[in-house]
């Protein structure tokens, strides 16, 4: 069968953009290793948990997806508290400020995929190849022959890796990708605390990395903690009460008592771009192109971003989809906001990893400075909301 996309990778990224090409009629292809568990809200929460931006709700609903994922288990938070664990600096991000009703909402990444596969489902030019992975392919001058390792041959016009940081089709196409290790692992965990979260986004920043407190319930948080390797392993092998008394203490018992603790997993951390994020016949997206520190939450918002770009440059050529003409326009709307926004997690990471005495006065100088410039703050929380820049029209609300 001729098809005109395949996509490597059926996670967030590559499942939005199934649903997207599937709505507008193209015969699509999902090649995906490991489908998601089916999603049980009486079930514990998942470790994995992501900061769902206003535009990224946007883009789902206009899918016709954000109603079966809000339906089942999300959370918003209306604010975020951000302070210095080194001093008195600390900024207050309030969606009143913008006369907006959230800053985004806390949604776990199994809930995500498995709605977003769902609803791709119900197209019939969408086929779903799994659990399967893709092989190796050939490029031609007009199409792409890709074989799967089921023995499954699949021709294309395009052929797009969503197939994460250890990407497959990256690796086959022969892109470099630029890795910048962060000397950092994250440590994830869901706690019960005594307090309130307020439906507040909390974050300390730690002399060894940030501390977050994800809201996804009244009294449940999803902890990430990032600091050193070393640090990580041993509060992964921590008894739990011993855990959660640790915790309290490195966030300042700002929530209270962490009341218990589910397990703790930890991964290492770092940013990378690829060196082309398109070839021709070849388009790679989320965290096949980029990844970046999760310390503000933007990693997967950045990956629905490129998929509702793809989507949108793929639905207006429609004739030639393949061709690096075409895919260059996506290419060029995404590489430098995805730069831009590694970099700047970069920073806001030395910065506040710094504990000489000028430095450690300066961020909190800068800190208090920049919570009273409010018309400096409110762009910043647009542009994290994806409220502002070019945005994609899944993005706005609009019909590709």
């Amino acid at each position: 069968m001729s098809l005109d996309v395949v996509i490597a990778g059926g996670g967030m990224v590559g499942a939005t953009l199934a649903c997207a090409l599937g709505a507008r009629g193209f015969r699509v292809a999902v090649v995906e290793a490991a489908p998601p568990r089916p999603f049980d809200p009486s079930d514990e929460y998942d470790l994995r948990v992501s900061a769902i931006s206003p535009g990224s709700e946007q883009a789902f609903r206009a899918l016709g997806v954000w109603s079966a994922i809000a339906q089942r288990r999300v959370w918003p938070y209306l604010r975020m508290h951000v302070w210095d664990a080194a001093g008195r600096g600390e900024i207050d991000f309030d969606a009143l400020e913008l006369s907006e009703p959230r800053l985004g909402h806390i949604v776990e990444n199994s809930l995500i995929q498995h709605s977003l596969m769902e609803r791709s489902r119900a197209f019939e030019q969408v086929q779903w190849h799994c659990p399967d992975r893709v092989a190796g392919f050939e490029l031609g001058e007009h199409a792409v022959q890709v074989t799967l390792e089921g023995g499954t041959r699949l021709q294309a016009r395009l052929l797009v890796g969503a197939d994460g940081p250890n990407s497959r089709v990256r690796a086959l196409a022969g892109i470099q990708f630029r890795a910048r290790p962060y000397t950092q692992h994250a440590v994830v965990a869901n706690v019960r605390t005594e307090r309130d979260l307020e439906h507040t986004a909390w974050q300390r920043f730690l002399p060894s990395g940030p501390l977050a407190f994800l809201p996804l319930r009244a009294h449940l948080a999803a902890v990430v903690w990032s600091t050193t390797p070393g640090h990580a392993e041993g509060l992964v092998e921590l008894p739990q009460e011993a855990f959660c008394t640790v915790l309290g203490e490195a966030f300042g018992h700002r929530l209270g008592r962490i009341e218990s603790t589910s397990a703790r997993v930890a991964f290492p951390l770092r940013g990378a771009q690829a060196d082309l994020y398109v070839r021709s016949r070849i388009a790679l997206v989320g965290d096949a192109a980029h990844t970046v520190h999760p310390l503000a939450g933007q990693g997967v918002n950045l990956g629905i971003m490129d998929a509702a770009t793809l989507a949108e440059v793929l639905v207006d050529a429609r004739r030639d989809v393949g061709s690096l003409r075409v895919l260059r326009r996506y290419e060029r709307a995404r590489r430098a906001d995805n730069e831009i926004t590694m970099r700047a997690m970069e920073a806001f990471k030395s910065l506040f990893g710094a504990q000489a005495a000028p430095l450690v006065w300066l961020r909190n100088v800068g800190l208090g400075l920049a919570d009273r410039a409010t018309p400096i703050k409110h762009l910043v929380m647009r542009y994290a909301m994806d409220r502002a820049g070019e945005l994609p029209r899944l993005a706005r609300g609009l019909p590709l």
